[in-house]
Formats: structure tokens, C-alpha cells, sequence
């Protein structure tokens, strides 16, 4: 990430650490003009507390985490996107605040226990993944130890609400502010091991390739491959002894196609480790050399060189991302280079892709074109 635009600011009502929290944020991540409603709940309810050891789910630019971090003995913020969790990096040293960030994919595989959960599921967070979250975060609390979760009825409270309760925990509605409501919920001595998310299982076929894949909510295009990606696929041409980087994988659709269609040097980069996990899982089971990695746009793999990059890029995710993905493609490109990429016709890229000598449409259908971009 080159550049994180947004400031926001955060009055304190502690006596104890800056009288004002400060906290840079971009494009990519969700709420990044405006605090969340559901976060500031959370810390109005736990400003004057003493909550131990403390994990933030879902820290997204680290708002709780970094505000808890004054009260608690130690605060844990998990974040599956890669972005995030370096603008929570950026925000814990911005505001002298201690705490740990990890990349991950589950919190299931925690290695250390807590005393409370402070979490604020995203509204765009798939029903069954935030339960499944809910249900590992509980039995990763100490016996007794407290899940605080801060959401409205509208993103699921009510589900969250059954679910705790399903899990034997007890809880109880402490706190409303308009249309946020925080939970309150007593871990109970054993927590029953529940799984919420079912994975898919695809098997498309492209130019006669088979592609075997698994999917699981919270991936874009989790039922099937899209028909972007199928069309830049169809497009692509990629010799045995290319170095080819997918970039923003998914569950490594692309990157699969490639390395079963050619002999060459593969790689896999995305901003969500639930996805890369995906993609590495896929590229297992068909038996694919590559290497994966988590990371924001091209941070992974900035010091190589490709012959070809082949990218679905998520435009929803705001032209600050899109600008910074495709002027590190081309700090990437080998001198010979090829970036292909897919977009929606409605969409121009071309502002975008200014630094390359040339861009070309290569194939075009009823909603989509992939371009051509050379050095």
C-alpha cells in the first residue's frame, strides 16, 4: 500500500493515552471515511473497563484494537485482508499503542487464550463465516471469559445472538444505541465444535481444461467461474518457461488454468488469506507447482519479474487500489512483458494503465473485455 489518504479522528475519554486517536485509512477497506457505528458502541461500553487479554476479530484499520490497547494487559487483532492489518500496524504506531496484528484465514488455530472478545462483524461478512468466527472466537476465550459483539439487526444480531446461544453460551443485550446493540456473552465450560461453512466444490471447463476447484463464502464468485474470468482464461496464452503471476487469484482459477496448461513458473498473490488458502488448496489437489502469497497488490512479489500477469481486478474495491495495482504490475513486467486484464465494459481502465506504451483489446463478449497492456 503506497498511500492511505483518509484521516479520521477519535476523541479519547480516558485519562490514560492521547487525548485524540488518529487513524490513516484507503480505499480497499470497508468504512474508510467515518468510524463504524457498531465499533464505536463497542468502545463506549468498554472505555472504563479492565478487559484482560483481549482479541479483536475483524480489526479492520485497527479502531478497537488500538483503543483497547491503553485498558487491556494485551490486545490480539486478526484481519483476513492483508491491507488492513498493515494499516492497523500503521495506526498502533501512529497512537504509541502495543498490540500484535496477524493474517488469517480462521481463528480456529489460535495458540493462546483470552479474556474477552471485543468484535464487530462487517455487514458484508456471509452469515455462516461470521458464525463460524463467533464459534472459534468463543472457544479460544478463557472459561468465563466474555464475548462482547456489537452489530445491528439488519447484519445478522439476531443470528449472532441464536448462535451464541446455540454454543451454550449466556447472553445478554447490554447495551443499544440506535440501530447498534451489543451482545454480552459468557463462555460456558466447553464450547461443541460446530461448522457453519460448507464448501463448494466447481469443476469448469475452459478451452477444454478442466479446472477443479473449491470455493467458500466469502470469495468472489463462490457458485461458479465468473464469466470474467472465464473470457480472460479463453484469452490467455502462456508458453512452458513463463514466469506468470496471477494477480488478485481468488481461489486461483487463473493460476490453476495456467499451470495446467503450460510448464512454467507460477505464482499466486491475493489481499485475503481466506482466498489464498483456496487457491493453495486447489493447486494441491491438481497436483500444480506454485507459490501463494497473501499480501497487498504486489507487496509479495515486488522484487520478481513476469513474463505474463493475468488479473481479474477488484474493481469495487475503489481507484486507489486499482491505481496501485496496475503501476506495480508494471514495476513487475519483464522488458518483453504482458499484463492481461479483464474488466466489465461498462468500466474504463484506461487512465489506469496510462504508464504503458501500448493497450490493445484483446477479446471482448456481451459484458466484459480483456486489454493487453505493454511496456
Amino acid at each position: 500500500m503506497n498511500r492511505a489518504p483518509y484521516s479520521l479522528a477519535l476523541k479519547s475519554r480516558v485519562a490514560d493515552g492521547p487525548a485524540t486517536y488518529r487513524f490513516q485509512t484507503a480505499d480497499g477497506v470497508p468504512s474508510k471515511e467515518s468510524f463504524r457505528p457498531t465499533e464505536l458502541l463497542l468502545l463506549d461500553h468498554l472505555w472504563g473497563t479492565d478487559p484482560g487479554v483481549v482479541l479483536c476479530p475483524e480489526a479492520n484499520y485497527g479502531v478497537v484494537g488500538t483503543v483497547l490497547s491503553g485498558r487491556a494487559d494485551a490486545v490480539h487483532l486478526t484481519e483476513t485482508s492483508a491491507r488492513a492489518a498493515r494499516l492497523s500496524e500503521t495506526n498502533l504506531r501512529r497512537n504509541d499503542a502495543e498490540a500484535t496484528v496477524e493474517v488469517r484465514a480462521d481463528l480456529a488455530g489460535l495458540d493462546r487464550r483470552f479474556d474477552a472478545v471485543a468484535h464487530a462483524p462487517m455487514p458484508s461478512t456471509p452469515i455462516p463465516v461470521a458464525k463460524q468466527r463467533l464459534r472459534d472466537a468463543l472457544s479460544r476465550l478463557h472459561p468465563h471469559g466474555v464475548y462482547y459483539l456489537s452489530a445491528t439487526d439488519q447484519s445478522g444480531l439476531p443470528r449472532y445472538a441464536d448462535c451464541l446461544r446455540d454454543l451454550g453460551a449466556r447472553v445478554e443485550r447490554v447495551r443499544t444505541d440506535g440501530a447498534c446493540a451489543l451482545l454480552r456473552a459468557e463462555r460456558p465450560d466447553t464450547v461443541p465444535p460446530r461448522s457453519y461453512v460448507t464448501p463448494r466444490r466447481l469443476r469448469p471447463a475452459v478451452s477444454g481444461v478442466e479446472l477443479p476447484l473449491v470455493s467458500v463464502p466469502g470469495t468472489f464468485s463462490v457458485g461458479s467461474l465468473d464469466d470474467g474470468t472465464r473470457l480472460l482464461v479463453e484469452a490467455a496464452s502462456v508458453e512452458d518457461g513463463d514466469r506468470v503471476l496471477d494477480l488478485c487469484c481468488g481461489y486461483g482459477a487463473i493460476g490453476l488454468y495456467a499451470g495446467r496448461t503450460a510448464d512454467c513458473d507460477l505464482w499466486l498473490t491475493d489481499d485475503d488469506r481466506v482466498a489464498t488458502t483456496c487457491a493453495a488448496g486447489n493447486l494441491r489437489a491438481a497436483g500444480v507447482d506454485g507459490t501463494v502469497v497473501t499480501a497487498d497488490c504486489l507487496d509479495g512479489v515486488a522484487d520478481r519479474a513476469f513474463d505474463r500477469v493475468l488479473c481479474n481486478p477488484p474493481t469495487h474495491a475503489g481507484d486507489g487500489v486499482l491505481a496501485e495495482l496496475f503501476a506495480d504490475a508494471h514495476d513487475v513486467l519483464a522488458p518483453e512483458g504482458l499484463l492481461s486484464v479483464v474488466h466489465h465494459r461498462a468500466l474504463d481502465l484506461h487512465e489506469h494503465l496510462r504508464h504503458y506504451s501500448s493497450v490493445e483489446k484483446r477479446r471482448t463478449r456481451a459484458e466484459h473485455v480483456v486489454l493487453e497492456a505493454r511496456l
